[in-house]
C-alpha cells in the first residue's frame, strides 16, 4: 500500500484547522461560510485519519527507540508494544488511504430504484415483487424513505416493472452496486410437479439528480396527456391525468399515471427523466475511464447477471465477489448489510490497487 507521506499528513490537518477558524471568526458571508463549512465536513474524517497515522508513527518511533534502551524488562515491553503498534498503524494507513480516495459525487445521494421482471412469465414478476419488498425491507432498517413512483402489477402477483425514490443518509453508495440482473431458483407456487425454475429480473439503482444537474430545455420535450388505465382495460379515472413525456435530443421516454393529478405526474415523470439524463452523462464520463471501470465491482452493466437467489438451498450468492452467504431467508427479508459491506470492501480493495498500481 502507497505511504502517505508527513507533508501531505501535516497539509491536511493544516488545511482542517484553517476552515475551522475561519468559521469561528463569524466574519464570512453566509455562501462562503456554506462552502467552507461543507469543505470542512468532508475534510474533518480525513483529517481525523490522518492524525491517527501520525500519532501511532510517533509513538513508532518512541517505542523502536525503547527496544534498544533499558533494562531488559522494559525492552520487552516496548517491544510488545511495538508489536501491537504495528498492527493499529496497519490499519490506521489503511483507513487514511481510502479516505484520500477519490470519492463518487452521486454516494450521498438519493437513488431511483427500478425493478423489472425479466425471463420467467409470472414467477419472473413475483420475484421482482420480492425483491422490491427486500429493499424496502432494507431501507426500513436504515431508517431511509421509500416513494414509490410508478408500479405495473402483475395478474399473477408481484410488478412487471416498479420504480421508487429512495432518500437517506448515503443511499446511492450502500445500493449502486444492486445493478444487475439478479436471478431465482425455486419451485413456483403454480409448479404442481415440485421442480424447480430459473427466473430473472433486472435492477438499476440510478443517483437522483437535481434541477441544476441537467438543465432540460421546454423546447426539447414533447408531452402527451392521456386518460389513465389499469389493468384489462379498466379506466383508473376519467380525465387525462397520465403523462408521457419525450426527451427528443435522447429519444427518452418516461409515462407516468399512478397519482389523479395530471400535475402530480408530470412532476414524477420529469424526476425519472431528469435521473435518467444524469445517469446517462456519468456513464458517458464512466466509459472514457473504461479500462478502470472493467475492474470495479459496480461496473453498472445492467445486462451482467450479479447474483443468485437459491431458495431450496437457502443461499445467496453475488457472482462478482464468489461470495456465498447461506442466509436466503434474512437476507430476502431485508437483512443485507453483510453482503453489501463485502461488495463495498471489494470495491475499495479494487481502487487501493489500482492507485499502488
Amino acid at each position: 500500500m502507497t505511504r502517505i507521506s508527513a507533508e501531505r499528513i501535516a497539509a491536511i490537518e493544516a488545511r482542517r484547522d484553517e476552515l475551522q477558524a475561519m468559521m469561528a471568526t463569524g466574519d464570512l458571508p453566509s455562501d462562503r461560510f456554506v462552502a467552507v463549512s461543507k469543505e470542512y465536513a468532508e475534510l474533518e474524517p480525513v483529517a481525523q485519519a490522518a492524525g491517527e497515522v501520525r500519532r501511532l508513527r510517533a509513538e513508532a518511533k518512541s517505542l523502536q527507540h525503547m527496544t534498544h534502551d533499558g533494562d531488559d524488562e522494559l525492552r520487552q515491553m516496548a517491544a510488545e508494544e511495538l508489536h501491537e503498534n504495528k498492527a493499529a498503524l496497519e490499519r490506521a494507513e489503511r483507513a487514511l488511504a481510502l479516505a484520500l480516495l477519490p470519492r463518487d459525487a452521486a454516494d450521498a445521494r438519493p437513488a431511483m430504484l427500478e425493478i423489472r421482471a425479466g425471463t420467467g412469465g409470472d414467477e419472473a414478476a413475483l420475484f421482482a415483487g420480492d425483491l422490491f419488498r427486500m429493499y424496502q425491507r432494507y431501507a426500513d432498517n436504515r431508517g431511509w424513505r421509500v416513494e414509490l413512483i410508478s408500479a405495473s402489477a402483475s395478474e399473477a402477483g408481484g410488478f412487471k416493472e416498479v420504480i421508487a425514490s429512495v432518500e437517506g443518509a448515503g443511499v446511492f453508495a450502500r445500493l449502486k452496486f444492486e445493478s444487475g440482473v439478479h436471478r431465482v431458483q425455486r419451485v413456483p407456487v403454480t409448479e404442481s410437479g415440485g421442480r424447480i425454475h430459473t427466473s430473472a429480473a433486472t435492477v438499476a439503482v440510478l443517483p437522483e439528480a437535481e434541477d441544476v444537474d441537467i438543465d432540460i430545455a421546454e423546447s426539447d420535450l414533447r408531452i402527451d396527456v392521456f386518460r389513465s388505465s389499469g389493468a384489462g382495460g379498466q379506466h383508473v379515472n376519467t380525465t387525462d391525468s397520465a403523462v408521457r413525456i419525450t426527451h427528443l435530443p435522447s429519444g427518452i421516454v418516461v409515462s407516468q399515471q399512478d397519482e389523479k393529478s395530471q400535475h402530480k405526474n408530470k412532476a414524477k415523470a420529469m424526476k425519472v427523466l431528469r435521473t435518467r439524463l444524469f445517469e446517462a452523462e456519468r456513464e458517458r464520463a464512466a466509459n472514457e475511464r473504461a479500462d478502470a471501470r472493467k475492474s470495479m465491482v459496480g461496473s453498472g452493466d445492467r445486462s451482467e447477471r450479479i447474483r443468485t437467489y437459491n431458495f431450496p438451498q437457502g443461499r445467496v450468492t453475488d457472482h462478482r465477489i464468489n461470495l456465498t452467504l447461506h442466509r436466503l431467508p434474512e437476507i430476502i427479508e431485508g437483512q443485507m448489510d453483510e453482503l453489501i459491506a463485502a461488495l463495498i470492501a471489494e470495491d475499495e480493495a479494487a481502487r487501493l490497487a489500482m492507485v499502488d498500481g
